[in-house]
């Protein structure tokens, strides 16, 4: 036989068959090892998670409504964890911002994003091509709570229920202006809702945190103020202003003198301003189920469920398919608002110190106290 000619025999045929198979099963179990690693990581490292600071990103001013909400999670959480979690405020542009920097973030759980309901709600009606959806891209965790929005109005204005306000408005049309925090958010969105309902002549001043807006109204400069209740409950508790109506579905039971939005206007029948802890695109599995499980396990201690029920915040545990269809509601909810509002009116950065030039002339002067 000449030499090499038994790489043509059935034998060695065989043989390298049989080589060619056994490299294949190695391969095959590499690339297995390999896969189960690559799964086995994330699920260690949420064992131990976290072994450092987490950043909770918000997309409002410090001191709003949801900010309040946002450090209560984050005191909640660092306790749990014995690791801090902190606030870090990114406002503006209907909370693009904001998601903006929590989207390109590591997808490592260090960095979340506490997301408003404008931000499910309003932000792909009026920012169509913004490159992140919250739905589509983003991870879901856990839903925090509801928040009623509330409408009111320093007591020097002379009126005292929504009912007055809206007489009192149709009687000087363009006069008036409202404060509210966060252009396209929730409370600029109920603003323009009451104003589309009840056929009324306002406008909607932004302002970029609560305490700025405030301010203005209780100095007499604005004369209505939109807000979730949270933010303004100091002053409504210490008089300084004058709570005319709440955004829940029904009367609150800590408030339960306070009619609802939808007792003067039921074209209206809910405002609500709703908060989720969402993380970064490509957030490991286990990583989000292990914050889900805190989260939850931090709303269901009592003390904490009545700090939020103390500043009228409610509660609501739900699954992440849950979730998904309340948002859904919502976005169905507000978007005929959304398209009737032709333009999205901007304060100046710096909030109005002067009277404005369309401020009632007849507006009733304080009685001395």
């Amino acid at each position: 036989m000449p030499v090499g000619c038994d790489v043509c025999c059935p034998s060695f045929a065989t043989t390298v068959v049989r080589q060619l198979a056994r490299t294949r099963t190695i391969g095959s179990a590499v690339a297995v090892a390999l896969a189960l690693v690559s799964v086995g990581r994330p699920a260690a490292m949420a064992q131990g998670y976290p072994t450092a600071p987490v950043k909770l990103i918000i997309t409002t001013g410090a001191g709003a409504a949801p900010d309040v909400i946002a450090r209560i999670v984050a005191e909640g959480l660092s306790r749990r964890w014995g690791q801090q979690v902190f606030v870090s405020n990114h406002p503006g542009a209907a909370g693009s911002i904001g998601m903006k920097v929590a989207g390109t973030a590591a997808a490592d759980g260090y960095t979340l994003l506490f997301a408003l309901s404008s931000s499910f709600v309003a932000l792909p009606e009026i920012a169509k091509d913004y490159p992140f959806d919250l739905v589509r891209d983003f991870v879901s965790i856990g839903f925090v709570c509801e928040q009623p929005m509330a409408i009111a109005v320093p007591p020097s204005l002379g009126v005292g229920t929504l009912g007055e306000l809206i007489d009192y408005v149709r009687k000087r049309p363009g006069e008036l202006n409202v404060a509210v925090l966060s252009r396209g958010g929730i409370p600029h969105l109920t603003a323009e809702w009451i104003k589309l309902a009840a056929g009324l002549e306002w406008t909607s001043i932004n302002y970029p945190g609560a305490p700025a807006g405030l301010a203005d109204v209780i100095g007499g400069r604005v004369q209505v103020i939109m807000d979730g209740l949270p933010s303004l409950a100091g002053a409504i508790n210490g008089g300084q202003l004058k709570l005319l109506a709440v955004g829940s579905a029904k009367r609150l039971p800590n408030r339960p003198d306070i009619p609802t939005i939808a007792e003067t206007l039921p074209a209206i029948p809910r405002a609500l301003g709703f908060f989720a802890v969402m993380g970064p695109p490509g957030t490991p599995k286990p990583i989000a189920k292990k914050i889900s499980d805190d989260l939850r396990a931090v709303l269901s201690d009592q003390a904490t469920q009545k700090r939020f029920e103390d500043i009228a915040s409610y509660v609501n545990p739900m699954s992440p398919a849950e979730l998904l269809a309340y948002i859904r509601t919502e976005q169905a909810l507000w978007k005929p608002v959304i398209e009737q509002i032709s333009t999205f009116q901007t304060a100046p950065k710096d909030a109005p110190r002067d009277p404005p030039k369309t401020a009632p002339k007849d507006a009733p002067k304080a009685e001395p106290k």
